[in-house]
């Protein structure tokens, strides 16, 4: 099983990124994939996850109406479309897969699989 994230990069204050991530080696399409990142010096926090089946999604405050989840089931993928971004959400950005949810769970340790994190960076 494989996470595979890409779409990091440096950006100004107010513009956009979007983050892939392309998940291969298994069926994900009963998993939970999720987004966290992790700043320099603090805990790795959620950010959004989407249920692959059905679609649901679920927002941290402090990314909700900026960030969307999506994926695509034709090519594996989950993106996270990431828009009026600020300087505090510089972090390294991993995906995760969480194959045993039953609901939608912002915790890390919940997840079985990791990607190997993208680098964002948001100067002011």
């Amino acid at each position: 099983v494989q996470l595979q994230a890409s779409g990091g990069g440096l950006v100004q204050a107010g513009g956009s990124l979007r983050l892939s991530c392309a998940a291969s080696g298994r069926t994900f399409s009963r998993d939970v994939m999720g987004w966290f990142h992790q700043a320099p010096g603090k805990e790795r926090e959620f950010v959004t996850a989407i249920n692959w089946s059905s679609g649901r999604t679920d927002y941290a405050d402090s990314v909700r109406g900026r960030f969307t989840i999506s994926r695509d089931n034709a090519k594996n993928t989950v993106y996270l479309q990431m828009n009026s971004l600020k300087p505090e959400d510089t972090a390294v950005y991993y995906c995760a897969a969480d194959g045993n949810a039953v609901s939608m769970r912002r915790y890390p340790w919940f997840y079985d699989y990791w990607g190997q994190g993208t680098q964002v960076t948001v100067s002011s």
